[in-house]
């Protein structure tokens, strides 16, 4: 598959899911990354006006397992997270996020993922570590 068909295809599932209500969309592909958009308004705020940090961690662990099926045998193993961890680094009023997962583990079972969420300048919002494993597919 070509970078469109990627994207088209990360996007397509996230309809009528988690990632549809928070607006995440997916907006890069390389060969060692998948990157998604989140737009910052009043739906993933918290009560003083500043992005949630519940919102950025399932923006994370969004682009996290979505990357987990495009580089990982999907088609033998089930990927699920194990354990997600955030650091917040800077605060965000309005405007849009940016999380790009690359491997920092590529095992046979499990994986570790760095997420980094930037905003429209790269600057750092939160870092955040993914930890996934694969399980065999019943036959």
């Amino acid at each position: 598959m070509d970078k469109e068909q990627i994207l088209a295809s990360c996007n397509q599932i996230c309809k009528n899911t988690l990632m549809e209500t928070l607006e995440i969309e997916f907006v890069d592909v390389g060969e060692d990354f998948l990157t998604a958009r989140m737009p910052v308004t009043s739906r993933v705020h918290q009560p003083d006006g500043v992005l949630h940090g519940g919102a950025s961690v399932a923006l994370a662990e969004s682009v996290g397992s979505a990357a987990s099926y495009i580089f990982l045998n999907t088609k033998e193993f089930a990927i699920r997270g194990l354990e997600i961890s955030a650091n917040h680094t800077k605060s965000k009023k309005d405007g849009d996020v940016f999380a790009t997962a690359r491997f920092l583990h590529k095992g046979r079972t499990t994986q570790l993922w760095e997420i980094r969420i930037v905003d429209e300048e790269d600057r750092l919002i939160s870092i955040c570590k993914l930890t996934t494993i694969a399980l065999k597919k019943d036959s």
